[in-house]
């Protein structure tokens, strides 16, 4: 039996775009022949999945769970927003979820870890030469709490757990259960509304807080103000910007007269015991990714030969 080299799985994953197991499980069915594990895999249908690796995947959805003091995030893309009303594509959210809060929220070790009989990466690469679209597990997130509860919200779901949005808060407090969790997922819709860059400014990237400060100064200094004035006037600045984009410092959702902070000190009292956010994640679907826009028009154009 042929010995199964890194290097002969990194051709064949080179040369597939499919996914690393798969390729050693490949080449180990067929005694490191490398056109017939090509063959092989076509025959399995993960060859047709590797084709559409290629295509931007920016719909899907986002997943969210929770167990008791611990809370999961993920992201699964795919083509089209019509794939989000797949029950089969609903289920491998819901699945990849799962398998987050059980390993934790490293993607390649989410992809390795086996549901049943196979790994998450090879279940993906099954849903996409089912579907016929490209699918990508993009990225997760998790948070943890030695005493309390980690909440979450899901925006716009379409199924219990998954939809377009989803944020968990993590809240650490030795106080009652149910009246943690009612405040935590009270804080999760806040999130997702009000979109804190950070919990405090303390919290905040060092960059971005000096960029603010350079542009309320450059904004000043054009209109003739003296340094000294300016210096104040940033101190003010920063402070309205802190209350734009830190979650403690933002007037709460549910109660614009109330700040986050106060509203979760004022909680304490039905809680019974302090209660501190330990930190919260928001997924919106496909921020950050560049989606091709097609000028149907302008193809149609094209294809006939007109300006």
């Amino acid at each position: 039996m042929a010995t199964i080299t890194a290097a002969m799985v990194k051709d064949l994953r080179e040369t597939t775009g499919v996914g690393m197991m798969d390729c050693k499980q490949a080449l180990a069915e067929n005694d490191g022949d490398m056109q017939a594990a090509i063959d092989w895999l076509r025959k399995k249908g993960l060859s047709k999945a590797a084709k559409k690796a290629g295509r931007v995947a920016a719909e899907g959805l986002i997943g969210a769970l929770i167990a008791g003091t611990k809370g999961v995030v993920v992201e699964v893309n795919s083509e089209t927003d019509f794939v989000a009303r797949n029950e089969q594509f609903q289920g491998l959210v819901k699945m990849v979820a799962q398998v987050a809060l059980e390993v934790g929220a490293d993607v390649e070790k989410i992809k390795a870890a086996k549901v049943g009989s196979v790994t998450v990466e090879t279940a993906v690469s099954d849903a996409i030469a089912t579907i016929g679209e490209n699918m990508t597990l993009r990225r997760a997130a998790s948070l943890e709490v030695g005493k309390g509860v980690v909440s979450s919200y899901v925006h716009n779901a379409v199924v219990e757990g998954a939809g377009k949005m989803g944020v968990i808060v993590a809240l650490e407090s030795t106080g009652k259960t149910e009246e943690l969790a009612a405040l935590g997922r009270q804080l999760a819709m806040h999130v997702a509304a009000a979109n804190p860059q950070a919990l405090d400014p303390a919290g905040l990237d060092p960059a971005v807080v000096k960029r603010e400060k350079d542009v309320l100064a450059d904004k000043y200094r054009q209109q003739g103000k003296p340094e000294n004035v300016i210096e104040k006037i940033i101190e003010s600045g920063l402070k309205t910007y802190y209350k734009e984009v830190c979650l403690l410092e933002q007037a709460f959702i549910h109660d614009n007269a109330k700040s986050v902070a106060q509203a979760v000190k004022e909680a304490e009292g039905k809680i019974g015991a302090p209660v501190k956010i330990t930190g919260f994640v928001r997924y919106a679907l496909g921020e950050g990714i560049d989606k091709q826009e097609s000028d149907f028009a302008a193809e149609v154009a094209a294809a006939s030969g007109k300006k």
